[in-house]
């Protein structure tokens, strides 16, 4: 069942079930929070609290806001987090995994663990050779014309290449639920707003994390040349010993949507074993 909290500037959806340490989940622009379909039992099952929450301007939360950026994110989780007894353990894929740096460096009281998916979590640059992937160029190309124009065809089009390989049973249902979405008022402004930011803000929080943090990768993920080395240099700008880098062999931009079950998997043992020694 949906549940709406206010927050400074609108209203965020969110829905809640299960019962024990309060997870909460935090999906990317262009996107809502049943992102998280195929995660949020198997969190459930293994005796999590799971919030799955739609980002400002997403899903059913209120549409019009001032500001895109990670920072305001993080802000609209942790009244979440807050609202909802925390603390918790933050999961956001793509510009979420950089929202939940930035919290959890904010009020690490409210944040015992994060889990990054695909973040977009530092500045990001680009050099002549990292065109020479054809992967990184098509997801290039379409993101630019969302971008540019606000076609929703061309946001399809990116999830096509977004999702290389093994995808979901039900993905052509999942693309189209998501096309009606944006096809409401202002949730294009939305996508668009967020692409528009830059993840400086997530970047110059990583030194201030204290609680541990998993970042997982896809090895396909058109949104870099070499996913291996940006999870690599987010783990090495937190602080020391207190992040890992999982790998998911032929996952794209959506480890958790292609590859459920290990996302989980790598989740629980995170879990029990980072967690347990912080």
């Amino acid at each position: 069942m949906t549940e709406h909290l206010a927050v400074d500037g609108g209203t965020i959806a969110y829905e809640v079930a299960g019962s024990g340490p309060l997870v909460v989940l935090a999906h990317g622009m262009g996107d809502h929070r049943a992102a998280y379909r195929a995660v949020t039992p198997q969190l459930i099952a293994s005796g999590y609290r799971v919030a799955a929450v739609d980002l400002r301007g997403c899903g059913e939360s209120s549409a019009d806001w001032q500001d895109w950026n990670r920072t305001a994110i993080a802000g609209d989780l942790l009244t979440v987090i807050r609202h909802l007894g925390g603390p918790a353990i933050l999961v956001g894929h793509s510009i979420s995994g950089g929202a939940a740096t930035i919290a959890a460096a904010q009020e690490p009281e409210l944040v015992t663990a994060v889990v990054e998916l695909g973040p977009f979590t530092r500045k990001q640059s680009m050099v002549l050779r990292d065109l020479r992937s054809k992967r990184l160029r098509q997801g290039m190309l379409r993101l630019t014309r969302v971008m540019v124009s606000g076609s929703i065809p061309a946001w399809r089009s990116y999830l096509e290449v977004a999702y290389p390989g093994v995808r979901p049973a039900d993905f052509n249902e999942r693309l189209d639920r998501v096309e009606a979405m944006l096809r409401e008022p202002g949730r294009m402004k939305a996508l668009r707003g967020m692409g528009r930011t830059t993840p400086t803000d997530a970047g110059a929080q990583l030194a201030h994390v204290r609680c541990p943090v998993l970042v997982v990768m896809g090895t396909d993920d058109p949104d870099w040349s070499d996913p291996h080395a940006e999870g690599v240099a987010i783990v090495e700008d937190l602080p020391t010993g207190l992040g890992r880098l999982e790998m998911i062999e032929g996952a794209g931009h959506y480890p958790h949507d292609q590859y459920p079950d290990q996302v989980v998997a790598l989740m629980l043992s995170f879990l029990r074993t980072d967690t347990a020694c912080a």
